[in-house]
């Protein structure tokens, strides 16, 4: 028997047929469904709707009054909100189908990003087919292309949402733990931990999680923006004990400019939860862009570094270092767990070496310094240099030795 029951929402005044389908579908395969209207062109309850447009506008900070207005754009924003509110605010909630073009993609996704990972969620959309990025996120979202337009039951559309239909009121019965209350997996009884990891400290990672999968079930994540926050989301989700958060390069993208950039909540989960936290400088010696001849012309003269043909590094300059020491220092201030932020003096990244293209003392130590000077240390908030490069074996050791004490 299914716990709880599964969502259905989209645009009732324009997709009513279709949502219904899929609601008629997956309670015909014993699974409870919700039809819950996320309409902003009308406030009356439409026929056969579970949760009228009214319901879920009325979640808004601001009143029903903030979706319901002349402006379609702000409309689809609010009722975005509302709507995210209101199903964070259901306990019974065993997975959730959304129905869209553009417009109700987004509307749906900004909810579903917001559920715990874990919990089935999947959207039939017509902009499935192409960058989905922006719907799902650091999120578990299953992406279904609708093929034709979702306006209509015709012989393609019934199949799709037919399958769509199936598919998710199967997740739900055969829901994989984590349970819907967010407990934590485990894995031969191991608790869980995040690692961040890039290309170029692979090395370090490695050696971390030979160290610590007798203990701990190791999840590691690449470092290219959606990594860090798909982390930091299982951090926020319970879903993980402690973070060795050894490849911040993220932040170098966001300030600089590069294409794996994390957002301005980055280490936001860390100050949210307080869970034990190991971080590091890896791959702070680099901004990320793809091809040679995608770099921008500004940052022609610059040292650059083709990785791969996807791939162009930049090297970092002091003045930058020192903008990327002073925004991670003032993020860790607001963490009260236990942190430790290690600085490995001898370099942060595989180019960061004596011989290598990327190997510069002096923006190291602005890097280093700027962190000292920005982070207010306390008992439980330390930074510590370590005399080895980051992929040494002696500061993977020192990394493991610092979690399992505050672990």
């Amino acid at each position: 028997m299914t716990a709880g029951r599964i969502y259905v929402a989209g645009t009732c005044d324009t997709k009513g047929d279709e949502l219904g389908y899929v609601r008629e579908l997956i309670e015909a395969d014993g699974v409870p469904a919700c039809l819950v209207d996320v309409s902003t062109r009308q406030a009356d309850a439409v026929r056969g709707v579970d949760v009228s447009a009214s319901e879920v506008a009325s979640h808004h900070p601001e009143g029903p009054q903030a979706v319901f207005t002349d402006d379609r754009g702000a409309s689809v924003g609010a009722m975005a909100i509302a709507f995210r509110r209101f199903m964070t605010s259901r306990n019974d909630v065993a997975g959730v189908i959304g129905l869209g073009g553009s417009g109700g993609t987004t509307l749906v996704a900004t909810a579903l990003r917001a559920l715990p990972i874990g919990m089935p969620k999947l959207i039939v959309s017509t902009v499935a087919s192409g960058n989905v990025a922006p719907y799902v996120g650091p999120s578990d979202i299953t992406m279904m292309y609708s093929v034709t337009d979702i306006a209509g039951l015709n012989r393609i559309s019934r199949v799709i949402l037919g399958n769509a239909a199936h598919a998710i009121a199967g997740m739900a019965r055969q829901r994989m733990p984590p349970a819907i209350d967010g407990v934590a997996p485990r894995v031969e009884d191991k608790p869980a931990i995040g690692l961040s990891m890039f290309g170029v400290t692979t090395s370090c990672i490695g050696k971390l999680v030979d160290m610590l999968q007798p203990d701990y079930d190791c999840l590691v994540f690449h470092a290219t923006g959606t990594g860090g926050e798909s982390m930091e989301k299982l951090a926020e989700s319970g879903l993980v004990t402690g973070l060795l958060d050894i490849t911040t390069t993220e932040v170098c993208d966001l300030l600089v400019g590069g294409v794996f950039a994390c957002t301005e909540d980055r280490f936001g989960a860390v100050a949210r939860t307080g869970l034990p936290y190991v971080g590091s400088c890896g791959a702070l010696d680099m901004v990320n862009f793809g091809g040679r001849d995608t770099v921008p012309a500004a940052f022609a003269s610059r040292n650059l570094y083709v990785h791969n043909a996807s791939v162009t590094l930049m090297r970092t300059t002091v003045e930058e270092t020192v903008q990327i020491g002073r925004w991670i220092g003032e993020r860790l201030n607001r963490c009260n767990g236990p942190v430790r932020f290690l600085l490995p003096e001898g370099g942060v990244s595989a180019l960061d070496a004596p011989g290598q293209p990327f190997h510069d003392p002096e923006a190291d130590a602005a890097l280093f310094a700027t962190l000292e000077a920005t982070v207010e240390q306390t008992e439980h908030r330390r930074l510590i240099r370590l005399p080895h490069h980051i992929n040494d074996a002696a500061f993977a050791t020192a990394a493991a030795s610092h979690f399992r004490a505050i672990i």
